[in-house]
């Protein structure tokens, strides 16, 4: 990304505010349950968001064969300190499945070989996959679903930056500052008889088409939200839960609702899923 760590931090969370502010109508969207600080040994202070995601209508038809549309929602449990978050995603129709994504932000171009200090084991079975916001491009049922940003970065210009256009080869150009690289480790667990292996292939297809869409927005919507100050982010989410819920007609959570007390730490997590990486 051609923006700084501390500028990425509040653009990806000004540019999540929006598009679930333009996926969220009265019949499906997004229901923030609960945001609030955290602390953790091994990340610090930062944010924990959890979230249901009701997207009766974008999940595949072969999927929906299992359980009435009412029971096809996601639960995301995340916990955000730069450079350094991890999101457990589980959805109640497949209770043993589990999705986990680490993130490690670094300062560079995408240089780093082994950002999440992996095996050697978990390195051979490892995956690489490189996403350019300027030149990748999805056309699967996902980015059809999310709704692939129609903009082309490499002849878009920030009239408040300067920055672009992006064009090709431009993360590995020395010209190029600010520049940032998101590394994600995404991990899939999938343990059904005879569908494991596609609903693996499909929710990992859905995350890429995801991070790439998300990416795209956020430099694209850059002139919106450079100068914003993480204090005017935090704000922003509040006003945008309280927005998110209206649309939903969802109730408000209140202090000692159902969800207080109730949350997971980050520690009680990689018990669960493994040591975080």
């Amino acid at each position: 990304m051609p923006v700084s760590m501390e500028e990425y931090e509040i653009g990806l969370s000004y540019t999540i505010m929006k598009m679930e502010q333009q996926n969220t109508n009265s019949k499906e969207g997004v229901e923030v349950l609960q945001q609030v600080p955290f602390e953790d040994e091994k990340l610090g202070k930062g944010q924990f968001t959890s979230k249901d995601y009701h997207l009766q209508s974008k999940i595949p038809s072969w999927m929906k064969g299992f359980a009435p549309a009412s029971a096809l929602t996601v639960h995301e449990d995340s916990w955000c300190s730069y450079p350094n978050s991890r999101t457990v995603i589980k959805c109640p129709l497949f209770s043993k499945c589990s999705l986990t994504i680490d993130t490690v932000i670094r300062p560079d171009n995408g240089c780093s070989e082994n950002a999440h200090n992996l095996t050697r084991e978990q390195l051979a079975a490892r995956e690489v996959e490189i996403v350019d916001i300027a030149a990748s491009v999805s056309r699967d049922y996902w980015s059809k679903v999310i709704g692939a940003p129609n903009v082309d970065l490499t002849t878009f210009e920030s009239q408040r930056t300067n920055r672009g256009p992006l064009l090709k080869g431009w993360m590995l150009q020395d010209s190029c500052r600010p520049v940032m690289t998101t590394y994600k480790l995404v991990i899939m667990d999938a343990p059904i008889w005879g569908l494991g292996e596609r609903l693996e292939d499909c929710i990992i297809a859905g995350e890429r088409a995801l991070f790439l869409a998300c990416h795209r927005l956020c430099f694209a919507w850059i002139d919106e939200w450079y100068g914003m100050t993480l204090d005017q982010i935090r704000e922003m989410e509040l006003q945008t839960d309280l927005l998110l819920k209206k649309t939903l007609k969802k109730p408000a959570a209140k202090a000692g609702s159902k969800h207080d007390g109730k949350r997971k730490t980050l520690k009680d997590e990689i018990i669960a899923v493994g040591s975080c990486t």
